[in-house]
């Protein structure tokens, strides 16, 4: 599961992590303190730099989190679940969630430096700096969670399951996938993509959300404990998740996988502290 570090991943074959990468090594290495302002409030943007004429405004955000990334997700009620499918899908039942906020990127590398240079944290597996950050544990998200919360002053948590599906569909009605039931190897480049690893955030085209990367890329945590027979007893409104439990929810397809989109109602899980290679994570927040 990616014994080595590539630090030069993809800085060739994308120019968005060519340039990211290049400015990212600029930067000197800094007490926790410097680096948390720098990345915080911008100080130094990576998108910014003098020699550099960059204007994707996509990738500048996968650079550096800003307050307008993150997409007020409406709410509402959804057929949760699918019931053709496996049986920790079923059966399906509708739920109702409530107005919540989503990133509609999953954290990046440069999302996540300095948080990972504050706490003294390894490197990431891959260092693009637009690549979600990887190879994370659920209790690293959390971390991330409580950190970036205290530097912004508003709370960030990962999302629940259901939040989770809700924003994956983007507004359609018992779809298998954020664009409808068409297969994924039907999506563009499908064959040629994830050849080596994730690919930077943003390469396909967003959901009816204006979410990026839902169902495909890494798996993503979600804040629940994982039980395969929980949808039998699923609360209508904003379902939680099991009060305990031995492993942590997660969503989405992964680069690893030989179908590397996976269905909207989808579920996988794995114990909290386990690292994968295509484990990462999405912030979620509470619409104030």
């Amino acid at each position: 599961m990616g014994e080595s570090v590539r630090e030069d991943f993809d800085t060739q074959r994308h120019a968005p992590c060519s340039f990211a990468a290049r400015a990212l090594a600029s930067m000197p290495m800094s007490p926790p303190n410097h680096v948390t302002k720098l990345f915080i409030e911008g100080l130094v943007p990576i998108d910014t730099l003098p020699g550099d004429e960059y204007t994707d405004q996509e990738n500048v955000s996968a650079s550096r989190l800003e307050p307008a990334d993150l997409v007020r997700v409406p709410g509402g009620g959804f057929l949760m679940g699918q019931e053709d499918a496996r049986d920790d899908e079923r059966p399906a039942h509708s739920v109702t969630v409530g107005p919540f906020l989503l990133c509609r990127f999953q954290t990046t590398n440069a999302h996540w430096e300095a948080f990972r240079r504050a706490t003294m944290r390894d490197k990431p597996e891959f260092t693009c700096p637009t690549q979600p950050v990887t190879s994370v544990n659920w209790f690293d998200a959390v971390a991330y969670c409580r950190w970036l919360s205290k530097a912004w002053g508003r709370h960030f948590r990962l999302p629940t399951e259901a939040e989770w599906e809700f924003a994956a569909r983007g507004g359609l009605e018992r779809k298998l996938y954020p664009w409808g039931d068409d297969p994924p190897e039907s999506r563009p480049d499908y064959a040629a993509r994830w050849r080596e690893g994730p690919e930077p955030v943003a390469t396909s085209e967003p959901n009816g959300y204006g979410l990026f990367d839902l169902c495909e890329n890494v798996h993503e945590w979600c804040c629940d404990w994982y039980d395969p027979a929980y949808y039998a007893a699923s609360p209508l409104e904003n379902p939680p998740g099991p009060v305990t439990g031995k492993r942590r929810a997660s969503r989405g397809g992964a680069w690893r996988h030989h179908v590397k989109i996976a269905r909207c109602a989808a579920r996988s899980s794995i114990p909290p502290e386990f690292r994968y290679s295509d484990y990462g994570f999405r912030l979620a927040a509470d619409v104030a």
